[in-house]
Formats: structure tokens, C-alpha cells, sequence
């Protein structure tokens, strides 16, 4: 039981990785505010906690208010409040033909601004526990995909928070941040993704080796597992610090020279 006696807000977690992320966080004695927008969904997920361990909070966090409303409800229910999961992201292709000014900005409004509203609501209360902050980024962070222009810079634009906050807050607060930046993952919304560019129903189940190494892309539990990590007390004093996970280097990888070959 490493989050033992924790309350954790998991935003984004009626699916995909939060979804994971939440689940194993009740898995190790944590109780979780589940946040999302589908309503249906969250009560899945909620039920398969149980409510003894779990609440949900439905809302748009670009909305004012909406994250202090997030914070107020874990409080309420739990008394407490010990970690932000900053999951919650919108996914979108753009490039710079499809990027204008009002688009960058909501993409940025969700995926940036967002989870620093939350960490300025959770602060005071994160700051009563020595708690932390974990923010999910992507390895797109980096400099991204072609057609991940927007979420590329929301991204980037979060792993600098990050590395800011991770110092300042850690220093003045005791609050730790960190992130991860996970690469490609099977959730339910990449698998409808693919399908909807024209890939075939099991096109996750044949991928070529230069995009996945081990035969197949990362699952959202094991995404999870490693957030276990930054959130238990066995991470001690680390802060500011933004790990990869992905199968193989993201930046400077020596892929093929004739990937054809490859299966």
C-alpha cells in the first residue's frame, strides 16, 4: 500500500491513462477524486473502486471556477488533499496551415493553463501535507510530430511549468513537481483515433518494429505504474525532474535505414 491514507485528484480519469492512473492509485490504498466529462464514464469507473475509496466531479476546467470547485470537492469528501494529477489533455492534430491564434489558444487554455489553475487551487492545501503535483505530458514535448503542432506546444509549454514550479514551489512550499512524458499508449482514444485516419480495426496489433521496438505500443497501466512512483513517499525530496517513457530514445534514435525490412 505506498499511497496509503492520500487523497489524489486525477483529472481526465474516466479514460485512457488517468483512468489507469486512478485505479492503481486506489489499488495502493489511495482515495481519488475521479474528474472528467463524461458522466457515464466516470460512474464506471467509480464503481469499480467503490465509493468508499473514490468520488467523481464532472466539469469543463477551462471553465472559471471549475478547478477550485475540483479542489473544494476532494476536501469536503476526503478532509484532505495530498497529490494533483494534472492528466486531462485535449489530443488534436493541427499543423501550421489548420494552427490559427483562436485554436492554439484553446488548445493551450486545456492542455497548459488548466493544470496551472489547479496547482494554484491545490497549492495551499498541498502545501498543509508536503504534498505534490504530477503533470502528464508527452514525449511530444520535445518538438513533436508534424501534425501535433498545437499539442506539441501545450505540451512544451507544460514541461517548463514543470521544471519552474518543481523548483519554486518545492523551495517555498515543500510541494514537489514532476512529469512524465509518456510516448505512444493504446488507450480507447488512440485505438478510435487510428481508426478514424483509416487504419484497420487491429491495426495496433501488427505495428512496424521502428515505431515499436517490443512488437507493440505501451500500455496505459504501465504508464500508471509509474506514476505510483512520484506520488508515494518513496520518491523522497525529487522535484522539478521530467522522465520519458517510451521504448526507445525520443531524441537522437538510430532508426533503420531501410525500415521496410523491419517486422
Amino acid at each position: 500500500m505506498r499511497l496509503a491514507g492520500k487523497v489524489i485528484i486525477v483529472t481526465g480519469s474516466t479514460t485512457g491513462i488517468g483512468k489507469a492512473i486512478a485505479v492503481r492509485c486506489a489499488a495502493e490504498g489511495a482515495k481519488v477524486l475521479l474528474h472528467g466529462l463524461e458522466k457515464d464514464w466516470g460512474e464506471e469507473v467509480l464503481a469499480s473502486i467503490g465509493p468508499q475509496q473514490a468520488a467523481l466531479h464532472i466539469g469543463d476546467l477551462t471553465r472559471e471556477g471549475t478547478p477550485q470547485r475540483l479542489v473544494d470537492t476532494a476536501l469536503q469528501t476526503f478532509g484532505r488533499l495530498d497529490a494533483l494529477v494534472n492528466n486531462a489533455a485535449w489530443v488534436v492534430s493541427s499543423d501550421i496551415t489548420t494552427t490559427d491564434s483562436v485554436f492554439l489558444r484553446k488548445v493551450l487554455e486545456i492542455n497548459t493553463v488548466a493544470p496551472y489553475e489547479l496547482i494554484r487551487s491545490a497549492l495551499p492545501h498541498l502545501s498543509n501535507t508536503r504534498g505534490s503535483v504530477l503533470n502528464i505530458g508527452s514525449v511530444n514535448a520535445w518538438s513533436g510530430e508534424p501534425n501535433l503542432l498545437a499539442y506539441s506546444i501545450s505540451k512544451g509549454a507544460l514541461m517548463t511549468m514543470t521544471r519552474n514550479l518543481g523548483d519554486s514551489l518545492h523551495r517555498e512550499y515543500g510541494v514537489r513537481v514532476n512529469q512524465i512524458n509518456p510516448g505512444w499508449v493504446l488507450t480507447e482514444t488512440e485505438i478510435q483515433r487510428k481508426k478514424e485516419h483509416g487504419l484497420p480495426e487491429n491495426w495496433y496489433e501488427a505495428l512496424p518494429r521502428v515505431y515499436a521496438p517490443a512488437g507493440r505500443i505501451l500500455r496505459p497501466a504501465e504508464i500508471a505504474a509509474a506514476a505510483v512512483y512520484w506520488l508515494a513517499d518513496e520518491s523522497g525530496p525529487i522535484s522539478g525532474q521530467v522522465v520519458d517513457l517510451e521504448q526507445h530514445p525520443f531524441i537522437g534514435r538510430n532508426p533503420p535505414k531501410d525500415t521496410s525490412t523491419i517486422k
